[in-house]
């Protein structure tokens, strides 16, 4: 089935208990919308709904899924669903909380806390070339503390990037939008194509899944810090892979900002995850310490032949 875009439902549409307000975004695997609670409170609506294997008309409420396609899209709605569940077991202050999940529609539907703010994409496209290292330490070490809990429960984000980190009015960030079930799918069923995001996603993400690790989303959380400082993604991972010519940030940012941060930057971008960071808990306890990351092990890979390499060029 070719790639198309899905008509969402109608705004005033009874979804169960909720009210559809609006759409609030649409993409390639889901539709999120607006809408309003018994209480009149507002909540997001996460609506399964994968171009690849599912249409709706305009006008339609279910989707048009042909028999191919119908074991793929079955298997996601289940992967899609036990995501839903897993989150609702969560509870912290920088993780999006889901509030409930239910069959309709012949898909699953996702019910979360509707948080006011911006994500943190807008922010840096706003203030570019402006994002000030206090910001950045701020953010992202709140932001790690959810993403700590999300790996205590066993479970990977894999979707990690500026615009799946939400920003409320105080700049607390907040976790949205996780792409497990999404990954899932990609291994088991080639016709759902994985749904990366370039830059952010790390080398293990276009390999072999069993490498995927909590040392694949750090690589996403020094991509996005990455993307703070210069305004845009870094290069993406594979085609790093093939030649890399990503300038360190210790050299990209030398004098601008400290070098303990730039050093933690590059740190977390290393093409080999064994040499990245292999838990938050380590990358806090570099961020938020007067302390370097291991310098020893960095300068062995590519970071010490990138730095000499530019350091040693005429600029």
């Amino acid at each position: 089935m070719a790639q198309q875009a899905n008509h969402p439902l109608p705004g005033g549409h009874q979804l169960e208990e909720y009210t559809i307000d609006r759409q609030l975004s649409l993409g390639g695997f889901s539709i999120v919308y607006l809408a309003r609670d018994p209480d009149g409170t507002e909540v997001a609506i996460k609506e399964y709904l994968p171009n690849s294997l599912a249409l709706r008309a305009k006008g339609d409420i279910k989707p048009i899924i042909t028999e191919d396609h119908l074991g793929a899209f079955r298997y996601g709605m289940k992967c899609f669903f036990e995501e839903g569940r897993a989150l609702a077991r969560l509870s912290h202050p920088n993780v999006i909380r889901v509030l409930n999940f239910f069959r309709a529609n012949e898909t699953v539907y996702m019910v979360m806390e509707y948080e006011h703010g911006r994500t943190l994409q807008e922010f840096i496209y706003k203030h570019q070339g402006h994002v000030s290292e206090r910001f950045i330490r701020g953010v992202f070490t709140r932001m790690l503390n959810g993403l700590r809990e999300v790996h205590s429960h066993k479970l990977l984000h894999l979707d990690l990037k500026p615009s799946n980190i939400y920003l409320r009015g105080d700049n607390s960030p907040v976790l949205i939008d996780f792409g497990a079930a999404r990954q899932t799918l990609a291994s088991d069923q080639p016709v759902l194509k994985p749904m990366y995001t370039p830059g952010f996603a790390s080398p293990e993400h276009y390999g072999n899944r069993k490498d995927l690790g909590p040392w694949s989303d750090i690589y996403s959380v020094g991509a996005s810090m990455y993307a703070c400082l210069a305004g845009s993604a870094p290069q993406a991972a594979d085609e790093r892979m093939k030649k890399d010519t990503l300038t360190p940030a210790m050299v990209r940012w030398e004098g601008q900002f400290s070098d303990r941060l730039l050093e933690i930057i590059d740190w977390c971008l290393n093409l080999n995850h064994l040499y990245r960071p292999q838990s938050v808990f380590a990358l806090q306890k570099a961020l938020v310490a007067d302390i370097h990351p291991p310098t020893s092990r960095i300068q062995s890979g590519w970071i010490g032949r990138f730095v000499d390499k530019f350091r040693s060029s005429p600029r």
